[in-house]
């Protein structure tokens, strides 16, 4: 499905004008869609309403699709992370009319008499190709989950089997299938979508975790943060909360089959570096646990940077691995070290990650980097990796923000 030649001129046209209204016109299309189908409420994360990540992430994509949709081939890494977000939280065919309805709508509502009917007619054609690329490419990723050894479609119930407290913010999860059934294996770094119904909310919640533990298991363990509110308005975390206090051993929750396409690449034999910010260790638990198991004789660097060691996870587990396998080497920061943290001395460098440290503890930038946390440690990793010139394909990052990269905020 292409688009006509003139249309195609109208989007170049009037793109820098979208991109100039983008954010007010996701947020507009929000409000509408939501008014006139409140059962989308049941997908989409409500949080990410609040604190602005959703209409900014929405208007980062709109604006990279249209931007290449003469040729998607050069944005197509992005197109299929998105993809797969929307595998793991069901979005089907049918939902695309009802966005592309109310986005055009939006755009018409901000742009007001600048948005001629020549400009969206354009936008709706644009539109029309672009949900077609994500309808076919989605349509294979369904029937490739569901055709997998122990692969399903929509959401299948898990048993909580067990539930540990990692840390005082942090709990995982071991869930076991309620069936009794296999259960597809997955690529080190992806992720779950957990589907919460709560009786004190209207709509169902759906949240995604990176699996903290190595496939080939006989359950999936998601390790999670309890987000608690924060003075800028934030509340607490919904989902998280719930969890935390309300789910217990022998409790059902459904979950939809690993999906992302952030992952260890297992044939590298470059020697690893993790580095993980706060519960950005989740799927970099996963990645050294899969490597000690599958690759022992693989390099690994774990850096891991936390405010303390009330607040870090898994520390004792990697400790263990670190004395166990010679090749595995363990640094951690802390922000703001407790007494007892300066006592025992058990952390590497206090204050945060910088470049010059990264340099003492490496011996080189020759390297598989991958890294996960929040996004202003993220931003100083992957700044700090490039001016130490390690290449691109070397560096890999987890990233739930814009539709650009870690350069673009």
């Amino acid at each position: 499905m292409a688009l006509d030649p003139k249309k195609l001129e109208v989007i170049k046209a009037t793109l820098p004008v979208v991109k100039e209204h983008g954010e007010a016109i996701t947020k507009q299309f929000y409000k509408r869609m939501f008014k006139q189908h409140p059962e989308l409420k049941n997908i989409f994360n409500q949080t990410h309403q609040i604190t602005g990540h959703q209409p900014k992430a929405l208007a980062d994509a709109v604006y990279g699709a249209a931007a290449n949709i003469e040729d998607f081939s050069q944005i197509m890494p992005v197109l299929e992370r998105i993809g797969e977000k929307h595998r793991s939280l069901q979005i089907k065919p049918e939902h695309y009319p009802i966005v592309g309805e109310n986005l055009l709508g939006a755009i018409k509502e901000v742009l007001g008499d600048a948005a001629t009917d020549e400009i969206m007619n354009a936008w709706a054609d644009a539109y029309g190709v672009i949900a077609d690329v994500f309808i076919r490419m989605e349509d294979k990723m369904y029937k490739s989950t569901e055709s997998q050894p122990g692969g399903w479609a929509g959401f299948r119930d898990f048993v909580v089997d067990r539930k540990v407290k990692e840390s005082d913010v942090i709990t995982s999860f071991y869930l076991k299938p309620k069936d009794g059934q296999q259960i597809t294996t997955f690529i080190p770094g992806q992720y779950i979508t957990v589907k919460m119904e709560m009786s004190s909310e209207e709509y169902t919640h759906l949240r995604q975790y990176s699996l903290s533990d190595r496939p080939g298991l006989e359950y999936y363990r998601i390790s999670v943060k309890r987000e608690d509110a924060r003075s800028e308005g934030i509340p607490n975390g919904i989902v998280s909360t719930y969890l935390h206090s309300h789910v217990n051993e022998g409790d059902i929750i459904p979950i939809t089959a690993p999906a992302g396409d952030f992952y260890l690449n297992m044939d590298s034999s470059l020697p690893l570096v993790l580095i993980s910010g706060g519960v950005g260790l989740t799927p970099m638990m996963c990645m050294l646990n899969t490597t000690v198991n599958e690759n022992p004789n693989r390099t690994v660097y774990y850096i891991h940077a936390a405010i303390n060691s009330n607040l870090h996870a898994f520390k004792d587990h990697v400790n263990d691995l670190a004395a166990e396998h010679k090749n595995v080497k363990s640094f951690v920061i802390y922000e703001k070290p407790s007494e007892t943290d300066q006592e025992m001395k058990n952390y590497d460098k206090e204050g945060f990650f910088t470049l010059e440290w990264l340099q003492s503890v490496l011996p080189s930038n020759d390297a598989d980097f991958y890294f996960c946390g929040p996004s202003p440690f993220m931003k100083v990793v992957n700044q700090s990796l490039k001016q130490w010139k390690v290449p691109e394909e070397q560096i890999h990052y987890e990233f739930f923000g814009s539709f650009g990269n870690l350069d673009e905020f």
